[in-house]
C-alpha cells in the first residue's frame, strides 16, 4: 500500500521522530510504498522514499524539541499564525497528495496537522489514522481553541493509535464517552535491537571520567521540570555511585546551581550526547534513573537502556508501567521522593546478582515486546484491515 505520513516536527531530536523514523523504515520491509510531508531537509531518508518538505513561518512544539531551540509552544500561538501554519502545510499535503496518491494517510500527532488530515479525506476521499504520541494530549488539556477541529478530526479518522494504555486514558478522558467505541489501538515504540549488542567496549568512559571500578547511574532525556532530574540530583549525596546525567534543556542552570550548592562530587552533567556515545553509557551504567513527575508517554530513553541490559528505577508514571514491571527488570519509586530514589539505587548497586538478573530480564521484555519489527507489523495488520474495511 501506498502510506503518506504527516508529521509536524523535524525527523531528529524527539521520541516521536525516532518512532516514525524507525518504523516507516520497517514498513518499507513489507513492501509498503512510503512518503512523508515534514518541516525538514532529507537526512536519513532512503531513496525509495518520497518526501514532501513544507516551510511553515514556524514550528511550534508542544513542550520541548532540542533542533527547535526557542520555538513558541502551541499554546503561545495567535490565531492568525496558527492559521498561517495551516495553510502552508494545506498547500505542502495537496501537492503531495497529487503527486504521491496516498491509500491512507497516516498523521503522527493530534494537532493542527490532523485538520489537514480530515480535509483531504473531506475532499479526496483519502482514509486516515492519526498516532498520539502523548505530548499532544497535553498541549489540548491546556488550550482548548485546538479541540473542536481536532475532535472532528478524530471523529473522522478510521483509526486512532496511542503509544501507552495511561494515552488512550488520558484520550478517552479528553474526548468523552463519545469515542469510546472508536478503534484506538495501543501500539508502543520499540528499539533496534541489532544496534545493541551483546557486549560493548566501555572502557574510555572509565578512562575519560576517572570511574574504574566505580557504579554508575544514568539519567538520559531533556532537562525540563517533567523529568524529575532535579530529585535524581537531590539523592545524590545518599547514593553510593556515579551519577551522570545526558541531556540539554531549560533546567540545566537550574541543576548546575544545585550542584552547586549542595556540593556535590558525583554528579556529571553530560549535555547533549551522540547515539555513539550513548550506547556507551548505556552499557556502562549500573541503573537507568527514570525520575518522571508526568505522565511519561513511553520513555524512549528507558528502552534504550532496557536493551543495553541495564535495569530501570522509575516513577509509576504515564506510559513507563508498559516497560519496567516492579522486580522483574526494574523497580518502581515514589515520584519527587529523593530518598526513595536513594535506597532503591543502593538496593540494586550491593547486590551485583540482582542487578544483572534485572537486566537480563530487561533486555528480554524488549526482544519479546519493543523490536521495531514488532510495532511496523502492527500497523502493517492495521493498514490491511482498513485497506479490507474500505472495500466493502
Amino acid at each position: 500500500m501506498k502510506i503518506l505520513f504527516l508529521y509536524d516536527f523535524p525527523l531528529w531530536g524527539s521520541g516521536s521522530g525516532t518512532y516514525l523514523r524507525n518504523t516507516i523504515q520497517e514498513l518499507v520491509k513489507l513492501n509498503h510504498k512510503i512518503g512523508i510531508l515534514c518541516p525538514e531537509e532529507r537526512r536519513f531518508l532512503a531513496d525509495d522514499i518520497k518526501q514532501y518538505t513544507v516551510s511553515p513561518p514556524q514550528s511550534p512544539i508542544f513542550i520541548g524539541h532540542p533542533e527547535l531551540k526557542g520555538a513558541k509552544r502551541y499554546s503561545e500561538l495567535s490565531e492568525r499564525e496558527i492559521t498561517e501554519i495551516y495553510k502552508s502545510y494545506l498547500d505542502a499535503c495537496l501537492e503531495a497528495v497529487t503527486n504521491f496518491e496516498p491509500d491512507i494517510i497516516h498523521i503522527h500527532h493530534l494537532s493542527l496537522i490532523s485538520w489537514i488530515g480530515r480535509y483531504i479525506s473531506a475532499i479526496y476521499g483519502i482514509k486516515y489514522i492519526i498516532t498520539s504520541h502523548g505530548s499532544c494530549l497535553y498541549n489540548l488539556y491546556g488550550d482548548k481553541r485546538y479541540i473542536p477541529l481536532c475532535e472532528d478530526a478524530v471523529r473522522n479518522a478510521k483509526a486512532i493509535t496511542v503509544v501507552s494504555g495511561d494515552t488512550r486514558i488520558k484520550f478517552s478522558k479528553l474526548f468523552g464517552k463519545i469515542f469510546e467505541k472508536k478503534n484506538i489501538f495501543v501500539i508502543p515504540g520499540g528499539v533496534d535491537v541489532s544496534l545493541f549488542p551483546s557486549q560493548v567496549d566501555t572502557s574510555s568512559l572509565d578512562k575519560k571520567y576517572k570511574i574504574e571500578n566505580k557504579k554508575m547511574i544514568l539519567f538520559a532525556g531533556r532537562l525540563i521540570s517533567h523529568k524529575g532530574t532535579k530529585y535524581l540530583v537531590k539523592a545524590a549525596k545518599d547514593i553510593a555511585g556515579e551519577i551522570f546525567i545526558a541531556g540539554e534543556g531549560p533546567e540545566k542552570q537550574y541543576l548546575l546551581n544545585l550542584i552547586a550548592t549542595k556540593g556535590l562530587k558525583n554528579v556529571h552533567l553530560l549535555g547533549h550526547q551522540t547515539e555513539e556515545k550513548m550506547l556507551k553509557f548505556y552499557y556502562r551504567a549500573d541503573i537507568f534513573v527514570a525520575p518522571s513527575v508526568w505522565d511519561e508517554p513511553l520513555g524512549l530513553t528507558i528502552l534504550e537502556a532496557m536493551a543495553s541490559r541495564t535495569p530501570v528505577i522509575a516513577t509509576r508514571k504515564g506510559g513507563i508501567p508498559l516497560l519496567v514491571k516492579n522486580g522483574y527488570n526494574g523497580i518502581f519509586v515514589e515520584a519527587r521522593n529523593p530518598k526513595k530514589i536513594a535506597k532503591a539505587c543502593n538496593k540494586l548497586l550491593e547486590n551485583d546478582e540482582l542487578r544483572k538478573k534485572m537486566g537480563e530480564n530487561a533486555r528480554k521484555t524488549i526482544e519479546e515486546k519493543f523490536t521495531w519489527k514488532k510495532i511496523a507489523l502492527k500497523f502493517h495488520r492495521l493498514y490491511r484491515k482498513i485497506s479490507k474495511n474500505n472495500k466493502k
